[in-house]
């Protein structure tokens, strides 16, 4: 706690340091010392009073408010960057992402289109398909034959919905504590979001697994698998399952990729054929 407390004042202190008075609307005196702002100057501007922000900097004030934070952040001329760190430095949830993104970045619809010969998806933090490729759907099953709720992939796992996916009992083991503690993580940053709560409060009602497992307030990151698949057409596919976190949306991108020159290799590049020419299909805005 002591180590992130200090780096709060250190950077503050480097944040008033570069800033120049003239940037601010303060007049240049000729005779000053300070490299950038004085401390009554800043917290003149943050509306603090100058002991408190001198508490802040040397780590003897370790609780700043969401207000005391957005008004040293507007008064440091901070970039989005700048403030979200200074939020997090401060143990605070950054403004702006308290609700979950379902909106598909250009930048990841082309990423999507790049991937036609490997399975891939898109998934909002609720664990959601917003996008897929037409390997995907032919490797997992195509999202727009389910109902909406049996999209989601912790539903359908949890409620004992049909799946391809065959796991050991370790590997299902394993699977469940991940993506209990990733949807967890998911609620502590987004939690405003009434859509992942009523989903929450629906899986501990449906599922006395996924209570049990919610109870252990774990927390973490769903971000690897090694997944065996049952394909009624080349029997079983061994294929790794690497998932990748978009920066500023926690978009879940999920390619499926098998060992080079293995067999599921080779009958995954004869499920692709039938692929080739179609494009991927988006839900989301």
């Amino acid at each position: 706690m002591a180590t992130s407390v200090n780096e709060f004042g250190a950077t503050l202190r480097s944040w008033r340091d570069r800033l120049r008075p003239e940037e601010v609307g303060l007049p240049t005196d000729t005779n000053r010392r300070a490299r950038g702002l004085r401390r009554q100057e800043l917290a003149h501007l943050a509306g603090v009073s100058p002991d408190y922000l001198v508490q802040l900097e040397q780590g003897r004030a370790n609780a700043p408010s969401p207000q005391v934070l957005a008004a040293l952040a507007r008064a440091l001329r901070l970039t989005d960057a700048e403030r979200a760190h200074l939020f997090q430095l401060a143990g605070q949830l950054v403004p702006g992402e308290r609700h979950v993104h379902n909106t598909l970045p250009d930048s990841v619809r082309r990423l999507l289109a790049q991937l036609s010969s490997s399975p891939a998806a898109v998934y909002d933090v609720r664990w959601y398909p917003i996008a897929w490729n037409p390997l995907w759907a032919t490797v997992i099953g195509d999202p727009l034959e389910r109902p909406e709720r049996e999209r989601n992939m912790v539903w359908r796992h949890f409620t004992g919905l049909p799946t391809k996916i065959v796991r050991t009992l370790d590997e299902q083991h394993e699977f469940e504590t991940s993506i209990v503690a990733d949807l967890r993580s998911s609620s502590g940053r987004y939690p405003d979001d009434q859509h992942l709560a009523q989903l929450i409060t629906d899986l501990r009602q449906a599922s006395p697994r996924f209570h049990s497992l919610w109870e252990t307030r774990r927390v973490g990151v769903y971000e690897q698998e090694c997944k065996t698949i049952a394909h009624p057409e080349t029997g079983l596919l061994h294929l790794d399952c690497d998932i990748l976190t978009t920066h500023r949306t926690d978009l879940r991108v999920i390619v499926l990729s098998p060992p080079p020159g293995s067999e599921s290799a080779t009958a995954l590049d004869t499920l692709g054929v039938a692929c080739s020419d179609k494009p991927p299909v988006i839900t989301g805005p």
